[in-house]
């Protein structure tokens, strides 16, 4: 048979031979549309089972023992606690005026000192007798300027001869000054009240001009010296007074009034240099300590504040939950500023709220709990 005969000629024909020739395509895309189908269903209805299971559970759970706390407005301080330590408020080097030899020290290291005691004497023979010369000098020189000063008012000399007798006692009588001045060096006295931290005098050792004699540190009053990194120097900028611990001495806590900021980092850390002024009058601060100096930067003086364990964090979501008759609610909140366990809560909660502060990491959402405490002050929370 010819197989142009063979072919539908009518479009009934053709439908029906389309159809017959693509049934099996059509029986799988049925199959696979069906598939879908069952496996949404399947789905829906296990959420659906899974959901009553849960809300049997939330049910047949018993409600879990909470802790709440009553929140209201209160004081926070946005603070760094800093290390640092204490140094003297003056370090005097000592320095030899004269050349000769040490012949008597009075002091130890260690002691005490006032201003105008005696810490040493060097030999002063050779200066004595310099005095002396100096002293007959200007003694000469005044005598023969008084005699030629009668003798130039009857015109005996002239002008000229007087002006020289009269510069001779001015030069004698600088001479001799600087005689007793050599002289009164002879004896080191304490430029300042301190304590000597160094002594390099010694009996029989030989002074040149500018050598060593000894170091005074002024401690009555004392250097607190805090590293403030450059991030804070401009609110440290604006304190007065910043609270500072001693560990040597119990940790305990003195107030040093602000003295001097640098303009410039000191350091390749760039920290500025903060002094702190301290009275130590009674002598029990030493240089060398170690000092934590508390700077409050900021202070929030009506904050909503909370423990900052309370707060939950999920991803970048941070949550609490508030308890209201048996039941708690998940709130989400903004955290401001730390101090110490306590944190600023920026926005989410409000005055009067209960926070539920323990039993809050095993509750959810909408679950009924047992308040088996009810905090009305943070105060309880630490007891």
């Amino acid at each position: 048979m010819n197989s142009q005969n063979s072919a539908p000629q009518t479009a009934r024909a053709k439908i029906v031979f389309f159809v017959w020739n693509n049934l099996p395509r059509f029986l799988l895309l049925a199959l696979i549309a069906l598939a879908f189908i069952l496996a949404g269903a399947i789905k829906k209805e296990s959420a659906l089972i899974a959901a009553d299971k849960e809300d049997g559970l939330k049910q047949e759970r018993p409600p879990i023992n909470a802790v709440t706390l009553a929140l209201k407005s209160g004081p926070i301080h946005d603070r760094i606690n800093l290390p640092g330590s204490i140094e003297p408020w003056t370090t005097l080097s000592l320095l030899s005026k004269l050349n000769g030899t040490i012949d008597e020290v009075l002091v130890r290291e260690g002691q005490k000192v006032k201003t105008g005691d005696v810490l040493a004497r060097i030999e002063s023979e050779e200066y004595r007798i310099a005095v002396e010369r100096a002293q007959a000098a200007y003694n000469l020189a005044k005598a023969e300027y008084e005699r030629d000063k009668s003798i130039y008012s009857k015109g005996v000399i002239p002008t000229a001869d007087l002006d020289v007798k009269k510069t001779q006692v001015e030069t004698t009588k600088a001479d001799y000054e600087n005689a007793e001045l050599q002289y009164s060096r002879c004896t080191i006295t304490a430029p300042m009240n301190g304590i000597v931290r160094r002594l390099d005098a010694k009996v029989g050792l030989q002074l040149s001009v500018g050598d060593p004699i000894g170091e005074i540190l002024e401690i009555d009053r004392l250097k607190a010296v805090v590293g403030i990194p450059e991030s804070d120097v401009t609110a440290v900028r604006g304190l007065e007074t910043v609270d500072i611990s001693l560990q040597a001495l119990g940790d305990r806590t003195i107030t040093g009034k602000v003295h001097y900021l640098s303009s410039s980092p000191e350091t390749v850390a760039r920290m500025y240099r903060l002094e702190l002024a301290i009275d130590n009058s009674n002598g029990e601060i030493l240089p060398g300590m170690f000092v934590r100096a508390d700077v409050v930067k900021r202070t929030v003086p009506n904050a909503i504040v909370i423990p900052f364990y309370s707060v939950i964090s999920r991803n970048n979501d941070q949550y609490v939950y508030v308890e209201e008759d048996g039941m708690v609610e998940k709130k989400m909140v903004r955290l401001g500023i730390m101090e110490k366990w306590l944190v600023e809560v920026t926005d989410g909660l409000k005055a009067g709220d209960r926070l539920l502060v323990e039993g809050h990491r095993d509750v959810e959402d909408k679950q009924k709990v047992k308040v088996v405490k009810a905090a009305l002050d943070m105060k309880e929370l630490t007891l």
